[in-house]
């Protein structure tokens, strides 16, 4: 991977804290970002990485959205041994998938307005609970290629997050930018970049066969407890070769502490 930052050499998914919830009611979630290109490539090493990752919570961006898109959505879910929650075509391109552990409270689904000649763009958002009392506000997000309208939508991003109203936040997608431009710090004003709290793994996520820049983020509020995040290096029963052939992206898991609240 040329040019590429690593957190620690020899790093691997095993090394990220496991899923679960603690005596005191906190729990630790597994979130992965991962824009699968509306399934048009290798499906089946698609479902091998997703499945190696062991998430429980799947932000997807460029989700199925046109014809039987919902049929395709939940060929995903059915194969990753997760359920669909809401997104795709109704929030065009952006989904979100979890794990039975699970519990659905609320979903919405948001367009955002349109410039254009440019595609539409919208978010998936959900509320989910783990465990008794451990609450997680999620939002899929892929942001414009055009600069304007993206820094548009990424304040439009700050403010949907904040109405959330959970005590513990996320936002994960594609940011459409790389690491260190505009739109990454303006969603810093509200939000923290996951990678530089707790860098993990690797770091550029695009494009698979040369990876050069990070353009895929996970950001967490300041409820979350980031405690590794990054592309996972050594999945199991993955290979190279599935990385490049699944999606033009690179997949980022990150583990989550979520406070007892």
């Amino acid at each position: 991977m040329t040019g590429e930052r690593t957190a620690e050499e020899g790093t691997r998914v095993a090394d990220l804290p496991p899923s679960r919830t603690e005596p005191d009611g906190s729990a630790v979630v597994r979130l992965l970002s991962y824009n699968i290109r509306s399934l048009r490539d290798d499906r089946e090493a698609l479902v091998r990485i997703i499945r190696a990752c062991a998430p429980d919570v799947v932000c997807v961006q460029e989700a199925p959205r046109f014809f039987r898109w919902r049929k395709r959505a939940a060929w995903l879910a059915r194969r990753t041994d997760l359920t669909y929650v809401t997104g795709g075509a109704t929030a065009s391109g952006p989904m979100i998938l979890a794990s039975l552990r699970a519990h659905v409270e609320r979903t919405e689904d948001v367009l955002l307005p349109r410039t254009p000649g440019l595609h539409q763009r919208g978010f998936a958002t959900a509320e989910l609970r783990f465990g008794p009392v451990a609450r997680l506000g999620v939002v899929s997000f892929h942001l414009s290629l055009q600069a304007r309208e993206r820094r548009s939508q990424a304040r439009a991003l700050l403010e949907r997050t904040a109405a959330l109203g959970t005590p513990a936040t996320v936002a994960a997608g594609d940011v459409n930018e790389r690491a260190g431009g505009r739109t990454f710090g303006l969603l810093g004003e509200g939000l923290r970049d996951a990678w530089d709290l707790a860098p993990w793994g690797a770091e550029h996520t695009s494009t698979p066969a040369e990876p050069v820049q990070r353009i895929d983020a996970v950001f967490a509020g300041e409820g979350v407890q980031v405690l590794g995040a990054g592309v996972p290096r050594g999945l199991p029963g993955v290979t190279s070769a599935d990385l490049v052939a699944a999606t033009d992206h690179l997949p980022v898991l990150a583990a989550l502490r979520l406070p007892a609240r």
